[in-house]
Formats: C-alpha cells, sequence, structure tokens
C-alpha cells in the first residue's frame, strides 16, 4: 500500500506535517518504537510509529531521523499524546531527510493505525500472490512443469509468511519452504490428517502439536482432466498428499482460504504430472508377474527383466539380486458409501506399497523412481532391485523396532543381511497408517528373502504371499512378516482354527489372568520373561528386577494353578504357543 492511502483514511486521524513529495513511498509493514535507536530491528519499507518517549531535547531529534532515513523506513508518525505538538527539531529533520511525517491525534491509538496497516499489506500481498499462482497453475496445465511445488510453497513464505510442508500419507516430506519438517512432527501430522479424514470432517484439519498449531489441507486435483473423486474415502485416504501449513487457518478469511486451496489444486496437477512416470514402471511388473505366475520359462523371464533393470537402475544395468513384498489393505463392513466388498483395495494397497518401500529418510517426489509395483485382485506386489533400497531396522530396543518383530528373529544377523526386513519396512509409518485404516481397515505385508536369478522369482513371490498370511493373523492395524519367520513354529499358527485357539489360550491362561486380577501377580508378564530367559532363573529375576526366591514362588503359581510344570519342554511350549495366539 502506498503511504498517501493512510492519508486518505479519516478513521486513522493522521495529518501530514513534511514529506508531501514522499506520499507514493510502498508500506510493507508497520513498527512502533521509542528506543533512541531501533535500527536493529528495522529491515525497510516500514510506518515507524513513536509516542517520543526518546525524545530528551531538540538534539536528539536528528541521529533518530537519521537512523530511519537509513533504514529505508517508509515514514514516521507521532503521537501527541506525550508531548502535545510534535517538536520542530523533528519537523525540520525530517524534512532534510526527506521522510515523510504525520501527526497522530492524541485519540487514535498506535494499535488502531497497526492493525489497519497489516490487513492493508496482508490482502495486497495475498491477491499478488493469487495472480502468481494463477499465472504458475496455467503454465504448468498447458507446457512443461513450472518448477515443483517447492516453487509456490516458497511464494507462501516470502510473501504470506507461511511455512508450510507438502507431505505424503506416512508422513515422509514431499517438498517444503525453509528448514525440513522433522520425521516424527510429519507422521503425527500425517495420523492426525488421515483420522480427521476418515470422521469425515471438513478440511483444513486443525492439529496441536508440541505447542504448535498447523492447518492440514487435502491436496487432490478437482480441475479439469482430474481423476473422479472416489466414491468411498476409503479408496484414496491412503494415497493422497496433504499440505502442512504452520499456522492457525479456522479464523481466515475466505479469500484466504481460496488462495490456500488454490495451491492445493496446482500441488496437485503437480502430482498427477508425476504419477503418470510411475506408468512404465508398473508395466514392467506387471509384465513380470505375469510370466512369474504363469509358469513361463525362466530365459523369458530374465530377459524381461533385463528391460525392466534399466529402467529401475539406470547406470547399473542388470540387477544382482531381487526382493518379492506382498501387500494387502482389508475392509471390514461399515456404515459408508461403499460396501467393503466393492472397494478396490488392489489399487490402494499399490499406492501404499510404492509409498512404503521409499526411504524415509529421503524428501522429494522421485525417490520411488526404482520401485515397480504391481497389483492383482486384493493384493499389490513389488518387484525390488536390491541396490535401489535397502532399509536399516530400527536401533534395537525403539518402541517401533520392538512392536511387531517376531520370537526368534535375530535382529544382529538381520542387520548384517541385505535388503528389506518387514518390521523395519513399518517401523516409521505404522502410526500414520493405523490412523488411516482407523477401525475398519487393515494393512498386512510379506517380505520375500532375496534371490539372484530369474529361476527364484516364483518361490520369492509364493514366499511372500505366505510370508503375509502369517502377518495377517496378527493382532493389529498394521502387520509385516518376512521370510525368517516362515522357518519356525510361527508358521503353523495361522492355520490353527479360531475356536480351537480361543479354547487353547483359554485354557492354558484365563486362570493366571483371573488371579492377577484379583491379586495384581503379574504372573502373565512373568511367564513371558521366564520363557524368553529360556528358563534360565537368574536371567529372568535379573529382567523382571525379582529376588530368585520371589521368582520361584511365582513360577510355583503359576504351575498351581494351571496343573503344568515348567521344567517340561512340552509344558513350555505349549504356554509359549498360547501366548503367541492370545
Amino acid at each position: 500500500m502506498r503511504l498517501r492511502a493512510l492519508l486518505e483514511t479519516d478513521a486513522l486521524g493522521l495529518r501530514l506535517l513534511g514529506g508531501e513529495d514522499e506520499l507514493d513511498r510502498t508500506v510493507r509493514g508497520v513498527m512502533t518504537t521509542d528506543l533512541r535507536d531501533p535500527s536493529r530491528y528495522l529491515s525497510g519499507g516500514e510506518l515507524v510509529l513513536t509516542g517520543l518517549a526518546w525524545h530528551r531535547d531538540a538534539a536528539d531529534s536528528e541521529p533518530f531521523v537519521r537512523i530511519l532515513a537509513g533504514a529505508g523506513v517508509a515514514g514516521l508518525a507521532a503521537g501527541e499524546a506525550e508531548l502535545g505538538d510534535i517538536p520542530a527539531d523533528l519537523v525540520e529533520a525530517c524534512l532534510h531527510h526527506r521522510l515523510p511525517l504525520f501527526a497522530v491525534h492524541e485519540t487514535v491509538a498506535f494499535a488502531t493505525i497497526t492493525e489497519y496497516v497489516v490487513r492493508q499489506v496482508s490482502g495486497e500481498r495475498a491477491g499478488d500472490l493469487a495472480a502468481v499462482v494463477d499465472r504458475h497453475r496455467r503454465l504448468m496445465t498447458s507446457g512443461p512443469a513450472g518448477g515443483g511445488p517447492e516453487v509456490v510453497l516458497d511464494l507462501l513464505t516470502s510473501d504470506l509468511d507461511l511455512r508450510a510442508w507438502v507431505l505424503s500419507p506416512t508422513g515422509r516430506q514431499i517438498a517444503g519452504a525453509g528448514a525440513p519438517l522433522p520425521g516424527p512432527l510429519g507422521a503425527t501430522l500425517a495420523g492426525q490428517h488421515l483420522a480427521a479424514t476418515r470422521t469425515g470432517r471438513r478440511a483444513p484439519h486443525r492439529a496441536a502439536v508440541a505447542g504448535t498449531t498447523y492447518s492440514l489441507f487435502p491436496i487432490r486435483n478437482t480441475g479439469r482432466g482430474a481423476v473422479p473423486a472416489a466414491r468411498d474415502v476409503r479408496e484414496s485416504v491412503l494415497s493422497d498428499w496433504l499440505l502442512a501449513v504452520e499456522a492457525d487457518a479456522s479464523d481466515w478469511p475466505a479469500a484466504r482460504l481460496d488462495l490456500l486451496q488454490g495451491v492445493t489444486q496446482l500441488i496437485a496437477v503437480e502430482r498427477d504430472r508425476r504419477d503418470a512416470a510411475r506408468t512404465v514402471r508398473r508395466r514392467l511388473a506387471q509384465e513380470v508377474l505375469e510370466l512369474v505366475q504363469a509358469g513361463a520359462a525362466p530365459a523369458e523371464i530374465a530377459a524381461r527383466l533385463r528391460v525392466a533393470a534399466p529402467v529401475l537402475l539406470p547406470g547399473l544395468g542388470v540387477a544382482p539380486q531381487w526382493q518379492v513384498v506382498v501387500a494387502r489393505v482389508d475392509w471390514s463392513a461399515s456404515g459408508q458409501a461403499a460396501a467393503a466388498d466393492e472397494i478396490a483395495s488392489g489399487p490402494v494397497a499399490q499406492a501404499l506399497l510404492e509409498e512404503i518401500l521409499v526411504d524415509p529418510a529421503v524428501s522429494g517426489p522421485d525417490s520411488a523412481d526404482r520401485i515397480a509395483v504391481a497389483h492383482t485382485g486384493e493384493e499389490a506386489i513389488a518387484l525390488v532391485p536390491l541396490p535401489a533400497i535397502v532399509t536399516a531396522l530400527p536401533e534395537s530396543g525403539s518402541e517401533e523396532g520392538d512392536a511387531g518383530r517376531a520370537d526368534g528373529e535375530d535382529a544382529d544377523a538381520l542387520a548384517g543381511e541385505p535388503g528389506l526386513h518387514a518390521d523395519a519396512l513399518l517401523a516409521s509409518v505404522r502410526e500414520p497408517l493405523s490412523a488411516g485404516l482407523a477401525d475398519d481397515g487393515r494393512l498386512t505385508l510379506g517380505v520375500s528373502a532375496a534371490v539372484h536369478s530369474a529361476e527364484g522369482l516364483r518361490g520369492a513371490l509364493e514366499e511372500a504371499r505366505h510370508a503375509r498370511r502369517v502377518a495377517a493373523a496378527r493382532p493389529g492395524r498394521v502387520c509385516a512378516a518376512g521370510h525368517h519367520e516362515l522357518a519356525s513354529h510361527v508358521l503353523l499358527l495361522p492355520f490353527v482354527p479360531d475356536d480351537v485357539r480361543r479354547a487353547f489360550t483359554a485354557r492354558l491362561l484365563d486362570p493366571l489372568r483371573d488371579y492377577d486380577r484379583r491379586h495384581r501377580a503379574e504372573l502373565i508378564e512373568t511367564l513371558e520373561a521366564f520363557l524368553d530367559c529360556d528358563g534360565s532363573w537368574t536371567r529372568c529375576a535379573a529382567r523382571l528386577h525379582l529376588h530368585v526366591n520371589t521368582l520361584r514362588y511365582r513360577v510355583g503359581r503359576i504351575e498351581q494353578l494351571t496343573g503344568r510344570d515348567l521344567s517340561r519342554l512340552e509344558d513350555k511350549l505349549d504356554f509359549f504357543l498360547a501366548l503367541r495366539m492370545s
């Protein structure tokens, strides 16, 4: 806005004392001060408001005005409440430095002027940004990409002072302006966005994390050429990007909300453009999968892999090893628009698996360009060349790493093997995906061992499918299993009928649970620890921070209540299986 507009606004009560020739200066902000030297707080273009508390005698005006002029401020407005008439020495200093000077009537509060300037400047910036966004959208929809999401996010920061990030449904940062968003914070915001979307709340969604408020906008292309909207939110909730803005949009005017909606549309167009590049990789995976499932000759499969390798591994030629990952999303019946069996789960699992297989430490939308995922029926199947992604296990003892790890899986042994590991894939995405699956969805995932040739792909596919069925037998919304678990007793558990499982576990564990409820004796916890320690009294006592005699008493009580003997291998195995199936 121009200084002249302030003078023309009667409600501000400003009176011009000098600088009429400079009234076309642009005002970019407002700052109130009574410091003798406010230069450290000035960046140029401000209207400076002062109550003249710094003015002691005539000698004070010249240095004060010289500092303002040197900082490039737009003008000075001095209040009459403190000294009455504005000192003549201040008027003279402003004339000398060609700095416009206004007198503020004592009945007008500085807050009134500040609010007016901020409102006008913000409105003009929003209008300018809206024009830029509209121009950028036209460029992107009619020709080459206009610079990607980062360009428009930079505009939000520079023109509206808004920090914003584009996040995937797992919370991975796709783009951002300024400092990257910490991974755990991104996962938390994505989880809150997914949970709000599943409940049908109208966006933007408000999220407060660690004392900071964020507004979360869904990114969907609803313009010309857009994919038709999903009939059921469950078909898209696990694949849509979101825009996280560090601000509370609940009291924004409609014009600013419309502007942010325009920004999301712009990013959606870019996403559609980049998604189109996945078509080639998906087609390659589909062709290889069809050959494998049809029992084609290894030579034919190997030829197809040689075609796929340069696309997935530029510069390498042939992948020395491959892994297969199978994922499935299942929905239970609900009162939503489409029945659970009418939702196309294959494409949902495909988009989700493409995101899960991206290293969470890698930002940007192009980090999945070496992942080929097909879908068949209700499953998504990924063909992963090992040089593309090597996902490390979470640190030992971490909550995420321990949440779904199968008993008997040696973390040190796994860490020494290249490739993907089931629990590591889900460690950083379990929280947001669980929110998106809500109470009626489940994600199960199986990972094969690495194979070195086309001959091994059929076995790897069956191995990954079998591991996924093992994961499906576990409790929880997001579960995974790897090939290591198929060589243990765990393999048998998914195929025990539910009624047999319930009867078996109730017969062994219910007496202990009842006793724990009545006496708070922690017999179940003691039993788990005793078995984990292979029946070692000293190690188990140390793990539970108990005296050995106390541990012996508890084990004796377990044997008394169940009629079993924990020194016998058969009884130990029964207890172990009961705990695993409970």
